[in-house]
């Protein structure tokens, strides 16, 4: 562990925060470099941290009763987890571990909830990221009800592409392809038909690399909806 001095004002969640009530929260604030596969948080227990990404990947999954594992999210910087769990004072419901080596932000829970009891602007600040976590969530379910698999892929790599005029792109996934098809909800034999569906739609694979070479054809196949699509992750 080290301190998070200076750290921590670059995080989105706590912009602009008054400087008093941001140096409050560095005092109970360190920061932390993991190694890839390692678990930060098991489902089931108790919140001690809140986490926030500053590097790296990390890999949200939920275990049922009979040991399935599902991977529910891969978060990118900056980004934070589990934040409703921590303001409900609740076991979390997903467990955290690396995908890749990472830099984090430790927050003790216990000082931050009482910070949020004292001043309402970090309670309002809070209350608006965990309803944009909501959000993102409704999406994904909405998703996995309403559209294809080919859709979903199809979706997923249109909201990789920065500039909305676009008529092409390349770019290449920030993960492999069996942890998109654990995000996508659907098995690797399933997203590798996905993959051949779109390619009648232009869209083109080298391993990791995609190119879109028609990206309106593509949104005309995907559906994307343009006024509720969550940041790509």
């Amino acid at each position: 562990m080290e301190p998070a001095v200076d750290l921590l004002g670059n995080v989105p969640l706590f912009e602009g925060l008054a400087t008093p009530l941001v140096e409050r929260i560095e005092a109970v604030t360190e920061a932390s470099t993991v190694a890839a596969d390692q678990v930060l948080l098991n489902q089931g227990t108790m919140p001690q941290h809140l986490h926030v990404l500053l590097e790296g990947q990390v890999a949200l999954s939920s275990v049922a009763v009979d040991g399935t594992t599902a991977l529910v999210e891969v978060l990118h910087p900056p980004n934070h987890f589990v934040l409703a769990a921590v303001l409900l004072r609740q076991p979390y419901l997903m467990t955290a571990r690396t995908v890749t080596r990472c830099r984090l932000l430790m927050i003790e829970a216990a000082p931050l909830l009482d910070l949020v009891e004292q001043d309402s602007r970090l309670a309002n600040m809070l209350l608006r990221s965990v309803s944009r976590d909501f959000g993102t969530m409704v999406q994904q379910v909405r998703d996995l009800k309403l559209r294809t698999t080919a859709q979903r892929l199809g979706c997923y790599l249109l909201a990789r592409v920065k500039d909305p005029d676009a008529a092409k792109a390349d770019f290449r996934l920030p993960f492999d392809k069996g942890l998109l098809a654990a995000r996508l909800g659907c098995r690797q034999e399933n997203l590798s038909r996905a993959f051949a569906t779109l390619r009648d739609h232009g869209v083109e694979t080298h391993g990791s690399r995609v190119i879109l070479h028609d990206i309106p054809r593509l949104r005309a196949v995907a559906l994307p909806d343009e006024l509720s699509e969550p940041e790509p992750l």
